[in-house]
């Protein structure tokens, strides 16, 4: 049973920094790449960004800027999104997920706000 669990939300300030956590289960984590998705209050879900089984290849969604980094430690099935400078517009429920399956996890809800 593939299970994904993203933690390392909360609440922060404009300008702060968060780093999600999301550890896997129930597949073999080195042979798929990953995604980091978010959905906003009354908002589609979106696509954050994605990086390859390997970790060699990150792509990013157009409006992060530069702000977002992904990362993974396949010894540790798990996949990192560092945010920095955060803006309220940030605000979201966020998920990863994994290119090879159809499940999505629980969500961790990361609130910018003053």
């Amino acid at each position: 049973q593939v299970q994904l669990m993203a933690s390392g939300g909360g609440l922060v300030q404009p300008g702060g920094s968060l780093r999600l956590s999301c550890i896997t289960s129930g597949f073999t984590f080195s042979d798929s790449g990953m995604t980091w998705y978010r959905q906003a209050p009354g908002k589609e879900r979106e696509w954050v960004g994605s990086i390859s089984r390997d970790g060699t290849d990150t792509n990013y969604a157009d409006f992060l800027q530069g702000r977002f980094t992904i990362s993974r430690e396949n010894t540790k099935n798990t996949v990192y999104l560092q945010m920095n400078a955060l803006e309220p517009e940030d605000t979201a429920v966020y998920f990863c997920k994994s290119w090879t399956f159809a499940s999505w996890g629980q969500g961790t809800q990361v609130t910018v706000s003053s």
